[in-house]
């Protein structure tokens, strides 16, 4: 009996062990962000503000209104504030970008990895995630961040309508939420580094961080602090995401 309890305890032993060491499925993981980020048939509206700051500048701000509709994948920015920039605004439509100047009244093609006027942000970063659909994961590893415990996954683009070729995410192992972001060139330089605040908003059920930091780590000392307000998932009319939206909303 004992020759037995002995072994029983030793196969639980390693079961344990063999547990303990399991990773978890991390394209699931990659789902779950984009799912948490994806608005599906609920429509998202929310004001973005960003101060950027440069060495040897004042800090400059801008703040966007944010309409989203998911479903669609479509997308519209309208600038608020600074006034000199007062209802210049970004329209996706299929998969075309468009910038709209106001005093000229005309449209200019963008793409989705333009940046914000001078800020580290780019159109990529308001739309919803699709890292399961545009990455692969080439590596994974455990780590800390803060009081997190973490797992970074290293990701290579499948395509070149990304904004960056390689991302080494790192993610929250109690949720699938990102904590931090670094994008690298095609030559595998470090081009940026974005924090996610652990500072939740509750949208339609989805956790969005209320506040990001986007550094710039060519040019050492800029960076861009976005704080997200006014949330809410209301359905818009169809009329916002068309053209002559832009074109009334001054």
């Amino acid at each position: 009996m004992k020759r037995i309890s002995l072994t029983i305890a030793l196969a639980l032993s390693a079961l344990a062990l063999a547990a303990a060491d399991a990773k978890p499925d991390f394209a699931a993981i990659l789902r779950q962000i984009d799912d948490n980020a994806d608005f599906g048939k609920q429509d998202y509206t929310a004001v973005y503000s960003i101060v950027t700051e440069k060495p040897g500048e004042n800090p400059s701000a801008i703040q966007l209104k944010v309409f989203r509709r998911d479903e669609h994948n479509q997308f519209v920015f309208l600038i608020q504030k600074p006034d000199r920039q007062k209802g210049q605004g970004y329209l996706k439509i299929d998969e075309n970008v468009w910038f709209y100047d106001p005093e000229s009244g005309n449209y200019s093609h963008s793409t989705i990895k333009e940046n914000i006027q001078d800020s580290e942000a780019k159109n990529s970063d308001f739309k919803k995630y699709t890292y399961s659909q545009d990455f692969t994961i080439e590596n994974t590893e455990s780590g800390r961040l803060g009081a997190f415990e973490t797992w970074i996954l290293t990701l290579r683009a499948k395509t070149n309508e990304v904004s960056y070729s390689k991302i080494r995410l790192t993610v929250r192992q109690d949720k699938p939420l990102p904590l931090k972001e670094e994008d690298y060139s095609v030559s595998d330089r470090l081009m940026r580094t974005t924090l996610f605040l652990p500072t939740y908003i509750n949208a339609g059920g989805r956790l969005i961080p209320a506040k990001i930091k986007m550094i710039d780590e060519i040019n050492k000392g800029t960076q861009s602090a976005l704080s997200i307000l006014d949330v809410t998932v209301a359905k818009l009319p169809d009329t916002v995401f068309m053209k002559n939206f832009l074109e009334r909303a001054q």
